[in-house]
């Protein structure tokens, strides 16, 4: 059993980093091989920048109209997933703006398009925002539009657009996109269809302790109902270029530390948590293997929505094993639902 509320906002008041980083440790070694670290190349690909939603915590949006907005071809998609492919990659990361003229039978041709052509592909792709447009602009249920666009192709959701699970902030933050419980109800339905998510938080968006601890205790009640969840990532909010980087300060790596801490100790149902490199940068995601963390994420051939917001850390395979084994641990590469692999 986890530990409750209360015990994990008394963690976030401490001043014990390194205790809570060792009993953090602890949990991952029970879970998962205590001699191995994963990481996965796959490829994100951000089919579209237009978006209705306008969230003051994000550079990447374009409005509909905007010069500077884009759709993808299907060719142009298909370059960046054979790209991907002659990297060593197994999977993509797909996922865009909230496109209101975007409908279901534009999603079923994309991704069957990118079954056929390359059936070896793992299509991990479009947050809960987008499945809830997509329904809505389709006069779909979130049931219905999940099945249709598992029957093209589509193999598991990823976590994005959980922010912070709690309203309060939500509503400060991103008041024109899904609450938590809308959040919820497309993971839930997923599970409830066989399909895998991820569960995600970007933290340091103006939350207090309590607001993370509500986000931890919701993932860990839907886990505990479905085990649909593979992992765990939490990542720092990116504030440069966004309204809201400019109204509040900016999170620590000490910050970024403790809550994958907490996470760890508080997620004990969910297997897998991801230390980041993305916006903490490589050095603290090393760290991170001894607060708790097995996995640390893609070499993230493309990225562009936190690159928007002025994050330029860039990786590629050679490092990110290197990193690895400077931890202290054995680089294993893996697929997106965590199935491992050793590499020479």
């Amino acid at each position: 059993m986890g530990i409750t509320q209360q015990e994990a906002l008394d963690l976030f008041n401490s001043d014990d980093l390194i205790g809570i980083g060792m009993a953090a440790n602890e949990v991952r070694r029970k879970k998962t091989d205590p001699r191995v670290a994963t990481y996965q190349i796959d490829r994100n690909i951000n089919y579209t920048n237009f978006c209705t939603e306008y969230c003051s915590f994000c550079a990447f949006y374009r409005p509909l109209g905007s010069k500077e907005g884009y759709i993808l071809s299907f060719e142009e998609i298909y370059k960046k997933i054979e790209e991907m492919l002659e990297l060593g990659g197994t999977g993509v990361l797909m996922q865009g703006g909230l496109h209101p003229d975007l409908h279901i039978d534009y999603y079923e041709k994309l991704l069957s398009s990118i079954r056929e052509r390359y059936p070896q592909v793992h299509l991990h792709c479009f947050s809960a925002p987008e499945i809830i447009c997509i329904a809505e602009v389709s006069h779909l249920s979130i049931r219905d539009t999940i099945a249709r666009l598992a029957e093209a192709g589509l193999v598991s959701i990823p976590g994005g657009g959980a922010e912070i699970l709690d309203d309060e902030i939500r509503h400060r933050i991103s008041r024109l996109k899904c609450t938590a419980d809308e959040w919820e109800d497309v993971h839930r339905t997923a599970h409830s269809l066989g399909m895998r998510t991820t569960a995600t938080m970007m933290f340091g968006c103006g939350e207090e302790y309590r607001h993370r601890v509500n986000h931890f205790e919701r993932l860990r009640r839907i886990q505990e109902d479905t085990g649909g969840f593979t992992s765990f990532i939490p990542w720092m909010f990116a504030p440069d270029n966004t309204p809201l980087g400019k109204r509040i300060p900016e999170a620590t790596a000490v910050e970024y530390l403790k809550t994958l801490a907490i996470s760890r100790l508080y997620l004990d149902n969910i297997d897998h948590i991801q230390s980041s490199w993305l916006t903490p940068g490589i050095k603290v995601c090393q760290v991170g293997l001894q607060f708790g963390a097995d996995d640390v994420g893609s070499i993230l051939i493309e990225e562009n929505v936190v690159y928007a917001a002025g994050v330029r850390n860039r990786t590629n395979e050679a490092e990110l094993r290197r990193m690895i084994s400077d931890a202290g641990y054995i680089p294993a590469q893996r697929d997106t639902l965590y199935r491992a692999y050793f590499l020479k």
